[in-house]
């Protein structure tokens, strides 16, 4: 079960590499309809994540997370909690700074996390 919920943020977070692969500033997002539509789309994929993170946490007792701490694991958890939450209040910043910054950190930990498993 644990290796299967790595295997989809995994494969989420390939998704988000690859749909804001084009995005060069949060610009690219706000001034077209494409842009709107990669925005929603990830937003989605960083929720599902989020939300996967949490399951993750909980099925494995709070104890494999703990072995990750290069990751700030409470952040990729309240990200899915305030896209939930305020997704009208989503910042296009926030969210081109996570997929540029946070997803390959994050997806090289979780391969690392399959492979130790």
């Amino acid at each position: 079960m644990t290796l299967h919920i790595l295997e989809l943020i995994q494969k989420s977070l390939h998704e988000v590499i690859r749909r804001s692969d084009k995005i060069n500033s949060p610009d690219d997002f706000l001034l077209s309809e494409n842009g709107m539509i990669l925005l929603d789309s990830i937003c989605m994929k960083l929720s599902a994540i989020g939300e996967s993170i949490k399951n993750l946490d909980k099925i494995t007792n709070h104890e494999l997370l703990s072995q990750y701490a290069e990751i700030p694991w409470k952040n990729v958890m309240g990200v899915r909690d305030y896209i939930v939450h305020h997704y009208f209040d989503v910042d296009a910043d926030i969210i081109f700074n996570i997929c540029k910054e946070d997803v390959p950190v994050l997806s090289s930990v979780i391969n690392r996390m399959i492979k130790d498993l």
